[in-house]
């Protein structure tokens, strides 16, 4: 059997690289199945990852669209495909080819590996300047700004009223279905 995985950080994954492009581009390399996920690189837990995990048996394929979507840092990914090739699992990164365990396989995803950690840690430590950056400026607010109180008002008139649905409410106030969720659960709860 032959599985895809498709990970991405955030729903707003840039084209190339949304679930969507990764199902497709793993379907027309002869996967049987894809499992998306959607987890950041801040975050080890990966359940629908796990899942998979526990199905591969010997003689199964993995295969991933690259390297980085199977592990965002060194010893995550070593370990993952230690323990895949120990298990006679065929592991297939679409950007580099079938791993194996031989000298040149290792040195190639240590590699590659070491790249998508080091990555990562520059995009957390520019986005920490940044924001250094910003905190500086008169009238900084960290976080979103909040929604005036009369607009909040008017979307939970809309709701309470029962003739209104989440989506008609938030497209008449602008404010989104989760916001109008948590003020409507902090209103019940006083």
């Amino acid at each position: 059997m032959i599985y895809g995985y498709a990970r991405v950080s955030t729903r707003k994954q840039v084209k190339g690289y949304s679930i969507e492009d990764q199902t497709r581009t793993l379907l027309e390399h002869g996967c049987n199945e894809v499992v998306p996920e959607q987890y950041t690189g801040k975050t080890t837990n990966r359940p629908e990852f796990e899942k998979l995990m526990d199905r591969l048996h010997r003689g199964d394929t993995l295969m991933v669209c690259k390297i980085d979507r199977l592990a965002r840092n060194l010893s995550e990914g070593i370990s993952t495909l230690r323990e895949l090739v120990a298990r006679g699992v065929v592991v297939n990164i679409l950007n580099l080819g079938v791993v194996d365990d031989s000298v040149n396989g290792r040195l190639v995803v240590n590699i590659l590996l070491s790249i998508a950690e080091w990555e990562r840690e520059m995009i957390l430590e520019r986005t920490s300047a940044g924001k250094a950056i910003a905190r500086q400026q008169p009238g900084y607010r960290e976080g979103r700004r909040p929604i005036a109180k009369d607009r909040v008002d008017l979307a939970m008139e809309l709701l309470d009223g029962g003739k209104h649905t989440y989506k008609q409410v938030r497209d008449m106030t602008g404010i989104s279905i989760a916001s109008l969720v948590r003020y409507r659960q902090k209103r019940k709860a006083l």
